[in-house]
């Protein structure tokens, strides 16, 4: 009916798929599902269908060249390009296992969970209608025969059965009304087959199509839930069969949990607490400047500082010491406190650090300033902070 052409966009510069009805389709009926398809595909929008991108129709009565019509007089689809294969490709490679295939049949469903809630049937699902793209992402394609619902009802009670007969449901096969659950019907069989690598109805299109109205598909043992699946989604009755978001929610919760990914946390200022662990020399010993980098040191000697100067220096180097040795003290005493009360020991901590040592370069205070809320276990060392301090610097 239709052949499949890769083509290059020339106006955006992107490869795409072109989908032209071949020379001798000229029959009415297939310029008219022809057709059909592009206007069905051109209402639809979701991951797992095949974008149509533009059309051309044709006209009726262009004239005809010494080798049929030209292209510009078929009508054409311009189709987004999925590179990969199809579905039917892959199974040709032998039967998959439930776990490889999980994640497509997923797919599938939900793209047919899409299309029911829109009144569309597709009527033709199959494996060589399920195309995989490089990045494993699944396409359903092909609706050259898909219908809205009433329209479907109507073009089947006429007698005429449209479909793969290998996947046809039973009642497209008896004339009956064709809704979302042949759909289902189709998935089901084209599951089965994939896991066993046999297909379910042989033989001739007839025979193959009259078979499933004598006898249901033979499920293997398989794991659970995908033995009850497929045996619900092969019911006789179209009734019984679960709708494509059903199948959809059940086939997810068969798919392996993705691989947890780590997450590194940034420590929090406000809550973490402070730990020395390092005497850091807040004032070099010989004096409060030191040489720039490229700077050249002084050749002559240099004075030394003042007494009262020397003094508070010598005790500032001292309390760098005192101020590390009492502030691990109080981390171990803090261990195992909420989080809360680390957060405001550790602020109160760094206050009364800042104040002692404000107090050692300004002369200092006999009495130590610990707010009166301070934790018993914590303000014992804290004022044993400020008497070694404070006895050095004096």
């Amino acid at each position: 009916m239709a052949e499949v052409y890769r083509a290059a966009d020339l106006k955006l510069g992107r490869p795409v798929a072109v989908k032209l009805l071949l020379d001798g389709a000229g029959d009415e009926t297939d310029r008219e599902r022809f057709i059909a398809e592009a206007r069905t595909l051109a209402m639809l929008s979701h991951s797992g269908l095949v974008t149509v991108l533009d059309a051309g129709f044709g006209t009726r009565d262009a004239g005809h060249g010494p080798v049929g019509p030209s292209a510009s007089d078929r009508p054409f689809l311009v189709m987004e390009l999925v590179e990969g294969h199809t579905l039917a490709q892959l199974m040709g490679a032998g039967p998959m296992t439930p776990d490889d295939l999980g994640h497509i049949a997923v797919q599938i469903a939900d793209a047919l969970d899409y299309v029911h809630e829109r009144g569309v049937v597709h009527r033709d699902v199959k494996p060589g209608n399920v195309l995989i793209g490089k990045d494993d992402r699944v396409k359903l394609a092909d609706f050259g025969i898909a219908r809205l619902v009433e329209q479907a009802a109507r073009h089947t009670g006429s007698g005429v059965a449209v479909g793969t007969a290998a996947y046809i449901a039973p009642e497209q096969v008896s004339g009956g009304d064709v809704a979302g659950p042949a759909d289902v019907y189709a998935l089901g069989l084209v599951l089965l087959e994939a896991i066993t690598g046999r297909r379910e109805y042989e033989g001739a299109p007839a025979e193959a199509a009259l078979a499933r109205l004598s006898r249901p598909p033979e499920i293997p043992e398989l794991p659970d839930p995908w033995h009850a699946l497929l045996t619900t989604m092969t019911a006789l009755d179209p009734q019984d069969r679960p709708a494509a978001a059903d199948v959809a929610t059940t086939l997810r919760a068969t798919l392996p949990e993705p691989a947890p990914v780590a997450v590194v946390r940034e420590p929090d200022v406000a809550t973490s607490p402070i730990v020395a662990t390092a005497a850091y020399d807040v004032v070099s010993a010989e004096g409060f400047t030191r040489p720039m980098p490229g700077e050249t040191p002084p050749s002559g000697p240099v004075p030394s500082p003042s007494g009262s100067t020397a003094l508070k220096t010598s005790a500032i180097d001292r309390a760098g010491d005192a101020i590390a040795r009492q502030t691990r003290l109080v981390a171990e005493r803090a261990r195992g406190l909420s989080g809360d009360a680390l957060g405001v020991i550790a602020a109160m901590t760094a206050l009364v650090v800042l104040l002692i040592t404000m107090a050692v370069v300004g002369g200092g205070e006999d009495e130590p300033d610990i707010p009166d809320n301070t934790p018993a276990d914590l303000r014992e060392p804290l004022v044993e902070l400020h008497q070694a301090v404070n006895g050095d610097a004096e």
